[in-house]
């Protein structure tokens, strides 16, 4: 499960009133609820692109701290999704993805990528060296 922070300023319910409706706009029908640390986040289990298997996403919600959008996107091999004529749809669920992470979080591809290599940076200064 991966959690995406708001940008400096924003919040998610403000970016995404109805996050059961968003996430149905981009992927499909939610088939149910999936607990994760405390919060009830939405299972799509037959997602509408080819290339997804299952998705599990919602709002990560924390006292005195901004609420986080959790997501687990569950792909398919990219060989299966070939194979099955399916290609196209791989550029469709990097789309779907990547404007769907654009619109709740309000970061691009590029600053999420950024976040994710100062977290790793951080992790990695606490773990003392091997030598």
């Amino acid at each position: 499960m991966r959690e995406y922070k708001m940008r400096r300023g924003e919040h998610l319910e403000e970016r995404i009133p109805d996050m059961r409706a968003t996430v149905e706009e981009y992927f499909g029908t939610i088939t149910g609820t999936e607990e994760y640390d405390g919060n009830d986040l939405f299972v799509i289990g037959e997602p509408d692109n080819p290339v997804f298997e299952r998705i599990v996403v919602g709002t990560a919600e924390y006292s005195g701290k901004k609420n986080k959008l959790a997501v687990h996107f569950e792909e398919r091999p990219a060989e299966d999704v070939i194979a099955e004529g399916n290609a196209d749809a791989a550029a469709d669920a990097v789309s779907a993805k990547n404007e769907f992470l654009l619109e709740a979080p309000g970061r691009d591809a590029k600053s999420r990528r950024e976040s994710l290599k100062r977290t790793v940076e951080d992790s990695d200064a606490d773990v003392p060296d091997a030598s």
